[in-house]
């Protein structure tokens, strides 16, 4: 509370402490501190991980007890203020946001909704796994939206593994296999189909002496045509020869219009058998943006914005990331929901959220296409650079595609953490790589 005569600060509130919303709130707490501002990130989760590291969660490939960032400690370097909870609601007229009470894991309220003033407002809650309405999906898949999830995943496997490994040590010709159906061929699907691959070698150095990737059976199943529409043909199709020699089935045009137990039901009526069933489909807005405080949204739960990232119906409430639905003028498709463009969005909102507190023209945002990139794991990794340089034919593979692909990441530590910081992590986690276990088992 602010006693009286106390100067009222610049109130920014920020929304979602996903990758963009992290590195608005550390460049506008850099910028302001909390001398005149309060910068307050409110976010539902206590640790951050880069969400394009979750398939390596999920896997076990990647202990993200190494790699998360702690929101407390992270707000107390950068001067803004961290408040754990979920956003239910926004009052325009208020100018406030409502959180929504915060529960014990038994049920317990901790603490009731309450208001959060804002005199500007950003959100950046990222964005949940489309399922289409497709029947039997949320009752019988699993989804790669949040660690929780990978951790969960991760979990199932491991215990999948060991079943089919005490069936195999008490009767050595058993035909036993674990089975894993993931649906979807972007990125995450097709980066997880190798990564299971990988991890699963490893097994049998970590208690499993008898299980290893050939008792492993893996199917990737897409919609479309092929998989990886991002990428060129090429490259898409080198992706899909490398998944076939590892052993993945790799169906294309196939819809799937029902999941039940144990199995996937494709609309010609086949069914593909699974232990286990991801979904990776596609992505939409959390369900709770559908009109919230009466701002415009899309039939995809997304906040329609304007080319300065305001919403169009709000000066002083901005949307960025995966939760944002900006359509260029002239453009047949809006803003494609990829870290790069999270990235770039959070630079757009920092500089016009500083030209509105200073009465300045606000700035356009411009996506810049650097191409596509998706490692399948330790045995490949395709894409294509600088796509609105030259029309993203400027296809790379092996070596230079895996420099770039892990260049990536760095170039998110540089963002979240700063120059100093994200070189010091860097060095730890080459050394990490060398004296760490290869999987996370626990």
């Amino acid at each position: 509370m602010q006693g009286a005569g106390a100067e009222r600060k610049t109130q920014i509130v920020v929304v979602g402490g996903g990758a963009a919303g992290l590195e608005l709130v550390r460049k506008l707490g850099a910028r302001y501190g909390r001398k005149h501002h309060d910068i307050i990130l409110i976010e539902r989760n206590r640790t951050h991980i880069w969400k394009p590291l979750l398939h390596e969660v999920a896997a076990g490939s990647l202990d993200a007890n190494l790699d998360e960032v702690g929101y407390r400690n992270h707000c107390h370097r950068w001067r803004y203020r961290y408040f754990f909870g979920s956003l239910a609601s926004i009052d325009r007229d208020k100018r406030e946001v409502i959180v929504a009470p915060l529960l014990d894991e038994d049920g317990t309220e901790l603490m009731g909704a309450h208001a959060i003033r804002y005199d500007y407002l950003v959100l950046a809650i990222g964005s949940v796994t489309n399922d289409f309405g497709t029947p039997g999906v949320r009752e019988h898949c699993l989804f790669l939206d949040s660690r929780a999830q990978a951790d969960r995943f991760r979990q199932r496997l491991l215990n999948h593994c060991l079943r089919v490994s005490r069936r195999m040590s008490t009767d050595p010709v058993s035909d036993a296999h674990v089975r894993i159906t993931i649906v979807g061929g972007g990125a995450t699907g097709v980066e997880l189909a190798a990564e299971l691959f990988n991890a699963a070698a490893a097994l049998r150095h970590y208690g499993l002496e008898v299980f290893d990737e050939s008792r492993l059976e893996v199917s990737l199943v897409e919609a479309g045509p092929r998989i990886l529409p991002a990428l060129p043909e090429r490259l898409a199709q080198a992706a899909h020869d490398e998944l076939e020699a590892l052993g993945v089935r790799v169906h294309t045009g196939v819809k799937v219009t029902e999941a039940v137990g144990g199995a996937l039901v494709t609309s010609e009526g086949e069914r593909i058998e699974g232990d286990l069933q991801i979904w990776a489909a596609g992505v939409k807005g959390a369900d709770l943006l559908a009109n919230i405080g009466g701002l415009e949204t899309t039939r995809n739960n997304q906040l329609v914005v304007r080319p300065t990232l305001q919403t169009s119906r709000d000066d002083r409430i901005f949307a960025m990331g995966d939760c944002s639905f900006y359509l260029p003028e002239g453009a047949e498709r809006p803003i494609p929901p990829r870290a790069q463009a999270a990235h770039q969005m959070a630079a757009t909102v920092f500089v016009n959220l500083n030209a509105l507190m200073t009465g300045r023209p606000l700035r356009p945002f411009v996506y810049h296409d650097h191409g596509s990139l998706v490692s399948l794991s330790r045995f490949s990794t395709v894409g294509s650079l600088m796509g609105n340089l030259i029309g993203g034919k400027m296809a790379i593979e092996g070596r230079l595609a895996r420099f770039v692909y892990t260049s990536l990441y760095r170039m998110h530590l540089f963002a979240v953490h700063g120059w100093p910081r994200a070189l010091v992590l860097i060095v730890i986690g080459q050394v990490n790589s060398v004296i760490r276990p290869r999987l996370k088992l626990h």
